[in-house]
């Protein structure tokens, strides 16, 4: 079973679609953190919802709480997550909040069973190990391989 870890383009560097796992699985949790080889400041939120995927920055870009702890509601069709610290709302499709604040929102697609996302960096439902980030790091920002 794919972990996410997986990318099918065959490097880390760029924006690309990341393979994050079958579809069936996924759809089983409203919402799963996506750990990013590029660390903490990049993870993402993978949003299951009313039978749509939907990708987001995983920390709330007012203080930085836990998007994926937040509750989601709909409200005048539009699918909202609520940051659990401070309570502000961003559209899940656009990343609009009802204040001045923006979060990134990543595209999203399903393919033969699997869900892809894509980000600039590799994805994986487990964590990274730290060596294995911190040489990640370094290779993306090289421009030839070690």
């Amino acid at each position: 079973m794919a972990s996410g870890s997986g990318d099918e383009e065959g490097n880390a560097e760029g924006v690309s679609w990341r393979l994050i796992g079958p579809a069936a699985g996924l759809s089983k949790k409203r919402c799963r953190l996506m750990y990013s080889s590029l660390g903490y400041d990049s993870d993402v939120c993978l949003f299951y919802v009313k039978g749509e995927f939907f990708a987001m920055d995983a920390r709330c870009s007012h203080s930085g709480g836990p998007l994926c702890e937040g509750d989601i509601e709909e409200a005048d069709g539009v699918l909202q997550v609520f940051c659990p610290w401070h309570d502000y709302d961003f559209d899940l499709r656009t990343g609009k909040s009802g204040t001045s604040l923006q979060q990134q929102v990543y595209e999203v697609k399903l393919e033969d069973g699997n869900v892809y996302v894509k980000h600039g960096s590799r994805l994986s439902l487990e964590p990274f190990p730290a060596d294995q980030k911190n040489s990640l790091s370094m290779t993306a920002s090289s421009s030839s391989p070690s």
